[in-house]
Formats: C-alpha cells, structure tokens, sequence
C-alpha cells in the first residue's frame, strides 16, 4: 500500500510531511501536520525533521527553507507554482520602494524570497490584521494580494497603497455568487477568505483565514456554512466539525496548483529526495528578517 511505503521512508529518512489545507483529502490524510500558511510556517522552523517533503506551491516550500535552512526541502512536483506570488517581483518592487521610501512595505507570505527580502514584515491571512495595526499610523504598501489589502484599508481607514496582484481563485468570487447561495441555502452562514474581493466580503457572516473559517464552523452553534474559499478545506471542515453541512460558494473554488500534487508524488519524493528548493543565502537572511518579525508578532 503506497502509505506504508510513504510512511516507512518517512521514518527510515527522519523526513516530515506538511500539507496545506488546500491538498486533497489523500494528501492531508498522510501528512504528519495539516495547516494554513501560518501554521505550516511555524512548523517548518520547529521541526526536528532532516528533511521536510511540502504538499502544496512552490512558494511555501521556499518559506520553509528560509525557516530551516538546515534542512533538506523538498516540493514533490516541481511545477506547482502560485500566480499570485509571480505578479510581484524584486525588480518592480524595488522601484517602488526607491519612489516612495516613506512606505513601509507589508509582504504577503504568497511571495517570493527575493520579494520577501525586499519588505519589511510579512504577514498571512490568519495575522495581517494584528500585525498592519501595528503600523497603522504609517504609511504602507501591501503586497501583491490587492483584495486582502483592501479589505484592511477599509475596515481600519489605512493609508496603505495596494499592488495589483489577485489570487487566481478567490478574486473570482461575486455578490451574485453570495445571494444564488443566500437563496439555496437561507439557513447557512457565509464564511469567505478575505483575499475575495472587498464587495463579496461585505456579504460574508464571517471573514477570515482558512484555519480561521475551520475554527469558527468548529465552535457555531450553526449546522450549515457555505464557504467561499479553496475546496480542499471541506476535507478539514467535514474531520472538524462532524454532522454539519458544508457547501461551496462557487463550483469554481479549486487551484490547479495546489491540486498537481498526488499521494505518488510524495511517494516519488521520498524515494528520489526530489525537488530539492534552495534559496541563495544573501536572499534567504534578509527574507528571514520578515518572517521572523512576523512569527513573533503573531504569538500569543
């Protein structure tokens, strides 16, 4: 059975599995931890592990080197990349920072190391808020997720500039989606990730990050959510919060990156120890800075 031999090779190489919410349910069923980006972050800077096969997009694997740079990180399928991440680069975001050096520059984790290295705190969904209050006397720029961004601008009335960069998937959200499932589903709370667009969050009874939608369907006393993020998380939702009823806001709620991963390519990794990140390391201490100013701020 290929999760035996997936789990034998874990322990004969003192290897560690982390899987994003977003991975199919056969892949967050054989990884040591299941997280959002928050949660995998800090795994990946505590483990004991020799070598960290990431289940999910190129970027987080490069997060979890910048964390651990001791370790041996591998991503089983080396074209699982974030669009996202890609509409930001080192080159545009330096100009930026030349023509505007009063901003202090908040970096989503949906990022780049080279990106990362030019900011000066980085944030996910389940902290930018805690952590942009910190700054919410001065003038920033949030990048790349234009909604996420927004979204705290306007609840807190921030001076901050906004990169126009868009998760693929979230961004296709409209109020037309929230009323057709208003309408289908009338008893159901609305729980949506922020990084949908500010006119749909309105909609929303709740906004927040995926292990935050988990947590607040855990403990409602509500039996029925429609949910307005990736669909990978209904595995985690469903495990959760046994009995209650899941929906999705919109059919088209699934990142082909995140599903280019299979349980044989995990397998694959092990077997091959394949495909190794690096980060060069003038790169990777700077970008550490930023993240570990945020894995600080965000303890509790």
């Amino acid at each position: 059975m290929i999760q035996d031999e997936i789990r034998r090779l874990k322990e004969q190489k003192n290897a560690v599995i982390l899987a994003h919410y977003y991975q199919d349910a056969a892949i967050q069923d054989i990884a040591d931890f299941v997280g959002d980006s928050l949660d995998l972050s800090r795994k990946a800077a505590q483990t004991d592990a020799d070598i960290i096969v990431f289940c999910g997009v190129n970027f987080m694997a490069e997060t979890a080197k910048i964390l651990a740079p001791k370790k041996k990180v591998l991503l089983p399928v080396k074209e699982a990349k974030c669009p996202m991440a890609m509409m930001v680069n080192e080159a545009n975001l330096q100009a930026y920072k030349d023509a505007n050096p009063d901003r202090i520059v908040v970096c989503y984790v949906n990022s780049y190391a080279a990106v990362k290295a030019l900011s000066d705190v980085c944030v996910t969904s389940s902290n930018a808020e805690r952590i942009i209050l910190r700054y919410k006397d001065k003038k920033m720029l949030y990048i790349p997720d234009k909604n996420l961004g927004n979204y705290l601008k306007l609840k807190y009335d921030l001076d901050i500039d906004l990169w126009p960069g868009f998760c693929c998937i979230h961004n296709r959200l409209t109020v037309e989606d929230v009323n057709l499932a208003k309408k289908l589903h009338p008893e159901a709370r609305i729980l949506i990730h922020p990084e949908a667009p500010y006119e749909v969050l309105l909609h929303a009874d709740f906004v927040g990050s995926t292990r935050q939608i988990i947590e607040h369907a855990a403990a409602s006393d509500a039996k029925e959510f429609v949910i307005g993020t990736e669909k990978g998380i209904l595995h985690a939702l469903e495990k959760a919060a046994p009995g209650k009823r899941f929906w999705l806001l919109s059919n088209d709620l699934a990142c082909f990156d995140m599903r280019l991963t299979r349980i044989e390519d995990v397998l694959h990794a092990l077997q091959t120890e394949t495909y190794e990140i690096t980060v060069p390391e003038a790169i990777r201490e700077k970008a550490k800075i930023a993240l570990d100013r945020m894995i600080e701020w965000s303890k509790p």
